[in-house]
């Protein structure tokens, strides 16, 4: 603590040989950092400058890549910044600011995830419907709730964890998550059982809401002809990969720190950084080069300048 300036700080002590490989560290994630900023930025630019991919999947899409790159810059700048420093440290204002945005984030995504299942659902379940249904009114509402939603709930968590008394300042992890907790020096019951209705309310129904969905979509391809299925099987199975890989990670995040397991220090380290690389790093590949027309209007724009290069030559 800085008794001059009244600030507490944080150690985050999560990091490996930092000190050893500080460099290496950084070039690393500063890589991964512009290649999630750029290859999320370049589909959003096609989602919004081409007509055609003005649908609600595509918009649903664009949503959930825009909320990949504020989830990425909540995190990656300040890695980079410990990576150069002596001390990996944080104030616990801002490690409370980072922790209710990551969350926010996070429920964000689990919301779009879920929005585009219904998308889904209506389009292949209810194909005549779909137009009536999926307005542009619509849209807004889903989009609206996803990111608003979240952030109403988790200001109550964080304002409860504002006002904690601390009696541990070390932080096992890179960046401020659930593990804050570990720091109160006595534990609130009420934080705890706020946190579970947050879980459920953000992370588990709207996963049993997919699942249903899913479900739905499946009894009707399985009944319908290949066309149908061909479609289904285009637009909905990345989206199931993403859910079931970002469910994972979020329980295990959840879970560890409630049942206080103590994993080794590398193990934790990969943990954590795969709840905020994969889904963002890998999003523009599924929602890209594997959705024809956004993977259509890619090779447009990557492939045509050098077509006229060699046109020209």
């Amino acid at each position: 603590m800085d008794e001059d300036l009244n600030i507490t700080y944080i150690t985050l002590g999560g990091h490996v040989e930092v000190h050893k490989y500080r460099y290496l560290y950084f070039m690393v994630v500063f890589i991964v950092y512009i290649l999630i900023i750029c290859s999320n930025s370049a589909i959003v630019y096609l989602i919004w400058i081409h007509q055609n991919l003005h649908e609600p999947m595509y918009i649903f899409i664009a949503a959930l890549l825009i909320n990949s790159v504020v989830l990425s810059t909540n995190i990656y700048p300040k890695l980079l910044i410990d990576f150069l420093s002596e001390k990996q440290i944080i104030s616990y204002e801002a490690c409370l600011l980072q922790y209710f945005l990551f969350y926010t984030l996070i429920g964000s995504e689990f919301l779009l995830l879920a929005a585009m299942s219904y998308d889904r659902y209506v389009s292949i379940c209810k194909p005549l419907q779909y137009p009536t249904i999926m307005r542009k009114t619509t849209i807004k509402v889903f989009l609206a709730l996803a990111w608003l939603f979240p952030p109403c709930q988790l200001v109550g968590i964080a304002a409860m964890s504002a006002n904690q008394k601390l009696c541990d300042f070390t932080l096992k992890v890179i960046y401020c998550n659930n593990s804050i907790y570990k720091l109160f020096c006595v534990s609130s019951k009420a934080i705890s059982t706020y946190g579970v209705f947050i879980f459920l309310n953000l992370g588990c129904f709207p996963l049993l809401f997919i699942v249903f969905t899913y479900t739905r979509i499946l009894i009707v391809c399985y009944q319908s002809c290949g066309e149908v299925r061909n479609k289904a099987a285009q637009t909905c199975l990345p989206h199931l990969l993403v859910l079931i890989n970002y469910f994972f990670l979020i329980s295990y995040d959840v879970i560890t720190v409630r049942l206080e397991s103590d994993f080794p220090k590398t193990v934790r380290l990969i943990m954590t950084l795969q709840l905020v690389l994969y889904n963002p790093l890998f999003n523009p590949i599924i929602y890209g080069l594997k959705m024809r027309e956004i993977s259509k209007h890619l090779k447009r724009l990557f492939f045509f300048p050098l077509n006229m290069i060699k046109y020209k030559q």
